[in-house]
């Protein structure tokens, strides 16, 4: 019998948004196809041939990494909307949120005689904020096989659900899964990258999201000014930050940073608002009671 978090790709967002709530994590073995996931592994290569090892404790001394992953792959960009993942980020973390945004992009590498990481939880870059519900997905893409040899992620199912960080190695359950599949986990659950005994490299890459309000972890508009982000389609221009949430946050000069996206000069304009509708009606309902109240507002 199959394992409860593997899914098929008849999976919708919702039904992997179930699976994580139970578990915290979900396997969708070759979610990508041949062309896709070959596209992926060519325009990424010459990158990863470029990185160098990490520095400190944490990242890995001999694991290499770089970011800013949309700048450098068209194929990427495809990702972050994949339904897989960004359906499933819909599902677990749109409800709590204007909209959700993409946390970050990041390129792993994980080299021969690489120690695996030391377990966490991706959610407490924000310093161990307590919220009810979910505030962080993370999509980890395989490039290369993942195997329990060569670095695969390794989740501890459920411990989403627990504060407690010591937690028995033998629970950990590696993501094994053929090159082209994703992994899906929560900021919550405990997890790290695996060792890495083999002969070869291990590559992989995560797409995070989290709630539009949160501060992302990679800098969107320095990792995507607006003369890159112009480029990108729209949806994807929203998602790393090129939107205006209601009523007012992440405006720029009081406008929508989308426009920033216009090649065009901008003519000088006033503040504009985002309000909801239900906002909306009770300004409109104050400003009458004034109208009604106050004669010389006539």
């Amino acid at each position: 019998m199959a394992d409860p978090w593997i899914l098929d790709t008849a999976a919708t967002g919702e039904d992997i948004a179930a699976v994580l709530r139970e578990f915290g994590f979900a396997i969708v073995p070759n979610a990508l196809d041949a062309a896709a996931h070959g596209a992926l592994q060519g325009e990424l290569a010459p990158h990863f041939a470029e990185a160098e090892f990490s520095e400190g404790l944490f990242y890995g001394q001999r694991t290499r990494r770089f970011g800013r992953v949309l700048a450098r792959s068209r194929a990427a960009q495809a990702l972050a909307l994949n339904p897989f993942a960004h359906g499933a980020a819909q599902a677990l973390l749109g409800p709590h949120c204007e909209e959700i945004q993409l946390n970050l992009t990041q390129a792993i590498e994980i080299s021969p005689g690489s120690l695996s990481q030391a377990p966490h939880r991706d959610q407490d870059i924000w310093l161990g904020a307590d919220f009810p519900c979910e505030m962080m997905l993370n999509a980890m893409w395989a490039i290369d096989d993942f195997t329990s040899d060569n670095g695969a992620t390794l989740v501890w199912p459920g411990t989403h659900r627990q504060r407690d960080l010591m937690i028995p190695e033998s629970e950990g359950v590696a993501a094994v899964m053929p090159a082209g599949s994703l992994c899906l986990f929560t900021g919550s659950v405990i997890h790290n990258g695996g060792a890495n005994w083999s002969a070869a490299s291990r590559r992989g890459l995560v797409m995070s999201y989290c709630l539009g309000w949160l501060k992302p972890a990679e800098n969107p508009f320095l990792s995507y000014p607006p003369e890159v982000a112009r480029h990108f389609a729209p949806e994807l221009a929203r998602l790393v930050g090129y939107r205006q949430d209601a009523p007012s946050l992440n405006q720029v000069d009081g406008r929508c940073p989308s426009e920033l996206l216009d090649s065009r000069p901008r003519p000088t304009r006033g503040f504009a608002e985002n309000l909801k509708p239900e906002q909306e009606m009770l300004i409109a309902q104050f400003n009458e009671m004034q109208m009604a109240h106050h004669p010389l507002a006539a």
